[in-house]
């Protein structure tokens, strides 16, 4: 019989894999998690109401306040110059029945406190080093040794050696378009709400970060974002004040603006053989909808749910773990997959129809709150 390290090894050290880590743990496994040290995520993330309840009754966060800023509208403006246009459109969460939506939480102030939960899980072994080969559910790490667990998690990402080395096949399309994001200080606040302007090539966003500041996501040809980000403060500046249309008064630079390149990644299944994926190992999408996280969120709230029912006993447990997660997550990934590639699709589309699809389509969230609160259902994630 083949001598196993732990019951589990969870590959990656992002906010999906520390978070799969502590799932699997609390699960009672004895866990290894294989993180090296990466250059800190300067990102934000939009959680919505059900990832932060998730978040709240695991432990992994206490009051969203202490950390995160609330996001209780979202503001949507037409801001192109096409023959058929938008209206500006304000959607309440009060008409949901929730005092926000959810929650912008800063990447690296979510991984500190993610950590500090690991550090506190004695079955939970976290170690500084990466996997360079995988057999079945035998890892090689990078200083040569081997390990050996029954259940393997994949969470590094989209190009994760963990899937490819599992089989589990995957489609990605990447796009011409990028997605630029920094801090700024605006002259006026925009409070608890989103502010989304929709250009042709893709939404200039501003995020509440709390006082003044916001999170900005911009979305654009990547050589036009890239020319901006190098042209320097000043330049940068001037843009970012036509692109927001001077709403919010003078904005100044918080934070050094960094460019990322934009693709969709799916898989037509999560796990099989003793193998999962969460995160962007089994799914990628343009930062649009505020789907990213949330979704790998949603992941490990799967994964929990498959290890809670699972008989440990059985001695092919972990390969029946893999077979009922992937069943588990089938409908979401490709109710959400398809969401937000439709809709990021209709923010670019220039053909007439589709413009007035689009237009037709938030006319009637903005006149019919029936739809609305479906859309704001779709939206949150709720299950």
């Amino acid at each position: 019989m083949t001598k196993q390290d732990a019951d589990a090894i969870v590959v990656g050290g992002g906010l999906a894999g520390v978070a799969a880590a502590i799932a699997v743990a609390q699960a009672g496994l004895s866990t290894i998690h294989l993180a090296p040290t990466a250059p800190p995520d300067r990102r934000t993330s939009a959680l919505m109401l059900p990832s932060v309840d998730f978040l709240q009754s695991s432990g992994l966060i206490d009051n969203p306040a202490d950390i995160g800023h609330a996001l209780t509208h979202i503001r949507i403006i037409d801001a192109t110059n096409r023959l058929i246009r938008a209206p500006e459109t304000l959607f309440d969460s009060r008409e949901a029945g929730h005092d926000a939506f959810g929650w912008n939480f800063a990447n690296i102030k979510l991984l500190e406190r993610f950590h500090a939960v690991a550090a506190t899980l004695p079955n939970l072994e976290t170690r500084n080093l990466g996997v360079t080969q995988l057999q079945g559910t035998t890892a090689t790490l990078a200083d040569g040794t081997t390990l050996m667990a029954p259940l393997i998690v994949g969470a590094d990402g989209k190009k994760s050696l963990t899937r490819s080395a599992a089989g589990l096949s995957s489609r990605e399309t990447a796009f011409s378009q990028s997605a630029l994001v920094c801090d700024l200080d605006l002259g006026r606040a925009i409070h608890s709400t989103s502010v989304e302007f929709h250009y042709p090539q893709g939404p200039f966003t501003l995020v509440p970060a709390g006082g003044n500041r916001a999170n900005l996501v911009w979305i654009d040809d990547h050589a036009l974002l890239v020319e901006a980000r190098d042209a320097g403060p000043e330049k940068l500046t001037a843009l970012l004040l036509e692109k927001s249309q001077r709403l919010f008064g003078p904005i100044t630079l918080a934070s050094p603006a960094f460019v990322f390149p934009l693709s969709t990644l799916s898989v037509d299944r999560a796990g099989k053989d003793g193998v999962v994926l969460v995160g962007e190992a089994a799914h990628a999408f343009p930062p649009i909808g505020a789907q990213g996280l949330n979704l790998g969120l949603r992941d490990v709230a799967d994964l929990a749910a498959a290890l809670a029912t699972a008989d440990r006993s059985q001695a092919d447990w972990a390969v029946r773990v893999s077979t009922d997660y992937s069943a588990r997550r089938a409908a979401d990934l490709a109710r959400t997959g398809g969401m937000v590639d439709t809709l990021f699709r209709s923010l670019l589309a220039e053909m007439i129809p589709a413009q007035a699809l689009r237009a037709g389509g938030l006319w009637a969230l903005k006149l019919a709150p029936f739809l609305r609160k479906q859309a704001f259902s779709l939206g949150m994630g709720s299950r």
